[in-house]
């Protein structure tokens, strides 16, 4: 019978802790590597790639860790209210144009940048997946962006730009608002304000046009007020002739029926002092008596 060497024992007993506790790391380290953390506020949608069950989970995952096994990943959509704007100028996605354009009953070109505020709803999630197989970033920059666009046109095209440029313009993104929604609300994303930044990007010409059909309807708008001013004043004129011609008929009447009337205004007027007469002539005030 062969004789073990004690002295070896332990050294062998510690090497296989050691590999197997390396094992077990490795192990741990693979399970937690295939895992993912859906952050509050996000849902998550799970996608089979193998077996039987491949597709994508109906269930939405909530947040917390969630393992994934073999063929399995997890995409996360955001399900509370969030703010996005589609602009000329470069923004935290990165430096591409991504303003709206459309254009007026005329075919006359625009352009403007939006925002829109929107929220998924957590339940809808795994379905909106199913159908556009995009994350929530694509959906949002892909086809939401494509309809916003092409809700705004769809409503620029039935007006003028003097009624956008007088106002018009609020009326209108409300009803893009609107058509938006007709779409994406049954997919469970609610679009609950869309909205103008800033000022709509006219063509100078049109500018132009508008601000000197602006001031031409203001001149002939003050032309008219001068008009009605001096008719009025005309007008006026005229009723006080009539009134002083009528004033002064019904004097001369009261006069020739009543001559004694010219004397007693005569006397009314005197100031108790006798008319210094000359000559042949004739005292205003009759003196004589009877």
């Amino acid at each position: 019978m062969a004789n073990i060497n004690p002295g070896f024992t332990l050294p062998r007993k510690a090497a296989t802790i050691a590999a197997v506790t390396s094992v077990l790391l490795v192990a741990g380290g693979g399970l937690v590597s295939c895992g993912r953390t859906i952050q509050p506020g996000n849902v998550g949608v799970k996608i089979r790639t193998l077996g039987p069950g491949a597709g994508v989970d109906p269930a939405p995952l909530p947040s917390g860790y969630h393992f994934n096994l073999i063929g399995e990943r997890i995409v996360e959509f955001p399900v509370i209210q969030r703010t996005y704007t589609y602009t000329r100028e470069a923004d935290e996605r990165g430096p591409e144009n991504e303003e709206i354009t459309f254009s007026d009953n005329n075919a006359l070109p625009m352009t403007a940048d939006v925002q829109l505020v929107m929220r998924i709803d957590p339940s809808k999630a795994p379905a909106l997946y199913t159908r556009y197989r995009l994350t929530f970033d694509q959906i949002f920059e892909g086809p939401l962006r494509n309809d916003v666009r092409s809700a705004i046109a769809a409503e620029t095209e039935q007006v003028s730009v003097e009624y956008l440029y007088k106002g018009g313009r609020q009326v209108v993104i409300q009803k893009a608002l609107a058509r938006v929604n007709r779409k994406w609300a049954p997919q469970g994303v609610e679009v609950s304000q869309l909205d103008w930044i800033g000022t709509i990007r006219y063509p100078q010409v049109i500018l132009d046009s508008i601000q000197a059909k602006t001031k031409a309807d203001a001149d002939a708008a003050a032309a008219q007020a001068q008009v009605a001013v001096a008719k009025a004043q005309a007008d006026a004129k005229i009723e006080q002739a009539r009134g002083d011609a009528e004033s002064n008929r019904l004097l001369a009447q009261s006069i020739a029926s009543n001559p004694e009337v010219v004397q007693l205004r005569a006397v009314e007027k005197w100031d108790g002092h006798l008319p210094q007469v000359t000559g042949g002539s004739v005292p205003f005030i009759n003196l004589d008596r009877k």
